[in-house]
């Protein structure tokens, strides 16, 4: 069933969203008007954070594409109205730009000094993403407390399409439920590597946007716009992924998932036999022996031959 189009109380409790700065609690909202809150966050005009429990307005702009999409899933009966999403949605996004949009944009670079504006600025960067985030996140455990979040915000990522790699350090593989979150994220979808070298904290959204500290204790940050510091940013990452170590987080989080292929062949590539030769030592053809090191290579993300044996000789520790 559609969602029904916002009527004059949703558009004025929008506005009041946005006199705010863009962030209410969600309890504040409610008791306002429940139907407009509600309707707002059906509308994708609102997005429910459930850790603070708080309420973070988006572009409408990404709204009534997301609106439209959904429409048009519904048959093509739909079609127009979807068609026409942009158009509905056009005061929400004149008052949008006129509170957030020029004041947020007035500058390539841009300081926040408060942990919760940080978050709320990232989380409405990743409300507007639609192609690829990179992160790399420095230090040992993760906090648990966000650990369920960070899974159904993945989940919701990948589900729309959305690459994610992300980058640890060794410290991360001894702690369990950090283990055990990048287990399941990685079934999910998501590339998660381990690169023992100090690196900076960062996250980049679409190379357009990155964030990075502002100061020594991280209680602060820089949203970046600027293209070509964005392109240097992306550069160091994928410098860094290509030394990073790709790892078996099941096994990490002491649920190591079978591979399917005979241990007795993993021992001879690992001793660093060719195709040919582990064939023939154990009697199997070479097409049966391509189809286990193919799963190999998956399994471990390996791109080469000779980066698995590599792999299977412990050089991922």
């Amino acid at each position: 069933m559609s969602p029904r189009l916002p009527n004059e109380a949703d558009r004025a409790l929008y506005r009041e969203v946005l006199s705010q700065g863009g962030r209410v609690m969600f309890r504040e909202a409610m008791q306002q008007d429940p139907d407009a809150t509600l309707r707002l966050i059906e509308l994708g005009l609102l997005v429910h954070h459930v850790v603070d429990e708080s309420l973070t307005a988006v572009s409408p702009r990404t709204a009534a594409g997301r609106l439209g999409a959904r429409m048009r899933a519904e048959g093509a009966g739909l079609l127009l109205r979807a068609e026409e999403a942009p158009a509905l949605l056009e005061s929400f996004s004149q008052a949008y730009e006129a509170a957030l949009g020029r004041v947020e944009r007035s500058s390539v670079v841009r300081h926040v000094h408060d942990m919760t504006q940080i978050r709320h600025g990232i989380l409405q960067i990743e409300a507007e993403t639609h192609e690829e985030i990179l992160a790399a996140q420095p230090g040992g455990a993760r906090p648990q407390q966000f650990l369920k979040q960070s899974l159904e915000l993945t989940r919701g990522h990948l589900a729309a399409g959305i690459a994610l790699r992300t980058l640890y350090e060794p410290a991360a593989l001894t702690d369990l439920p950090t283990a055990s979150y990048a287990a399941d994220v990685t079934d999910l979808g998501e590339r998660i590597r381990v690169l023992d070298e100090p690196f900076t904290r960062l996250l980049v959204f679409d190379r357009k946007v990155a964030v990075l500290p502002a100061s020594a204790d991280n209680a602060s940050a820089a949203f970046v716009e600027d293209p070509a510091v964005v392109a240097v940013l992306v550069e160091r990452f994928e410098r860094d992924w290509s030394r990073a170590a790709v790892v078996d987080w099941h096994a990490a989080a002491g649920r190591p998932r079978p591979t399917g292929v005979p241990a007795a062949l993993t021992g001879l590539l690992a001793a660093g036999l060719t195709q040919k030769a582990i064939a023939s030592r154990l009697g199997l053809s070479e097409r049966t022996v391509a189809a286990h090191i193919a799963r190999l290579r998956e399994h471990h993300e390996a791109e080469t031959l000779f980066q698995l044996g590599w792999l299977m000789r412990g050089g991922d520790r």
